[in-house]
């Protein structure tokens, strides 16, 4: 399967750089699979479509302050973005990292971020040039990130604004409300959606809300180089499922009831489990797991996304769910109806 089969145009104006003025009011484009209609809608719609024959199942994971800035005792900046911590050394607070410029940092270069925080250079990684660094610290590493650090964007959202002035809205709106266990380096961006006010309404409807917790690397939106797909290799991701969560979904499972995954990243946690274990069990492990078509789908049944980047691993993957062609119809109705594109865009959901 080529990778030019999962590529479109977009224009540029589509790519949101700011997210609608509130959560519940991006729009939903609507695609029924049985039925090979589209709807438009907006997201506060989604109360509608969602009943007591539901379980809703969500990632808590919260986006960490990843991108640092600091400098070499010559002077020069440099900007670190952790990627993800190391729990396999001991002895000390080891992360990977991608450095920037990158050609001016040795082993051992050390670079000064705050009086709370210095960051050592171990060795440059095999894997598109990532580094192995010791934070050195004094204190809680995650308080001292939400002083000195900021909320890593997607390189596609471009403001021509003040920066510092949206440092703070971003810390905000670029997680999601029920963002819990601190970890990621981008936001489960299906989630942005929700306010506490739509999940409350959904629980009043009866619906069953469910969390996993996966920890989004930079990998899931690299994308993909290679010509052929099936020789992309994804990056491992750790995630989790709690032993409430396993019993509320295998019940809910054995009850027929429907479950809607929120996100990609939910998706790629459940079914992941499942093929590794035959059922959704409590675990802590890692998912590399490629989905593309025609692959079948053992855990979920609908699933609420946004709109994904050209030839990346996510389109391939509501490809696999809702067809390629029924997807790509979708985004060319979407690109005509001038819907918002990528993490701070419009989303869909696919029944």
């Amino acid at each position: 399967m080529n990778i030019s089969e999962f590529d479109y145009e977009l224009p540029e104006n589509l790519i949101a750089q700011m997210p609608a003025d509130k959560r519940q009011n991006s729009k939903m484009l609507v695609l029924d699979r049985a039925t090979h209609t589209i709807e438009h809608k907006h997201f506060y719609n989604i109360t509608d479509y969602l009943d007591d024959n539901t379980i809703l199942v969500l990632n808590n994971t919260k986006v960490m302050p990843a991108r640092i800035y600091g400098t070499k005792d010559t002077g020069a900046k440099i900007e670190v973005f952790l990627l993800e911590k190391d729990t396999k050394l001991e002895n000390g607070d080891y992360w990977t990292c991608l450095i920037r410029p990158s050609k001016k940092i040795k082993p051992d270069t050390e670079i000064t971020v705050s009086e709370d925080l210095k960051i050592r250079a171990i060795k440059r990684l095999e894997d598109d040039g990532e580094w192995l660094v010791e934070l050195i610290h004094s204190g809680d590493i995650f308080d001292i990130l939400h002083k000195v650090g900021n909320i890593p964007l997607p390189p596609y959202i471009e403001r021509k604004l003040n920066k510092e002035e949206l440092k703070d809205f971003d810390k905000e709106r670029y997680q999601t409300v029920y963002a819990k266990d601190e970890g990621s380096v981008a936001a489960p961006t299906a989630g942005l959606h929700f306010t506490q006010e739509i999940l409350q309404e959904l629980q009043n409807k009866g619906v069953e809300i469910a969390y996993v917790t996966l920890n989004v690397g930079l990998g899931t939106f690299r994308p993909v180089k290679c010509e052929n797909i099936l020789d992309h290799k994804m990056h491992s991701e750790t995630f989790e499922i709690t032993q409430e969560t396993a019993d509320k979904i295998n019940t809910a499972k054995a009850n027929e009831k429907k479950l809607v995954a929120v996100g990609t990243t939910t998706v790629r946690t459940l079914e992941t489990a499942f093929q590794k274990y035959g059922k959704i069990q409590a675990c802590k492990d890692h998912s590399e797991l490629f989905i593309y078509p025609p692959y079948e789908f053992k855990v979920i049944d609908n699933l609420i996304t946004n709109f994904h980047l050209p030839k990346s691993t996510l389109l391939m993957l509501v490809s696999a769910l809702a067809g390629k062609d029924f997807i790509f119809e979708a985004y060319k109705e979407a690109i005509k109806e001038e819907y918002r594109f990528f993490s701070y865009g419009d989303c869909m959901l696919i029944k």
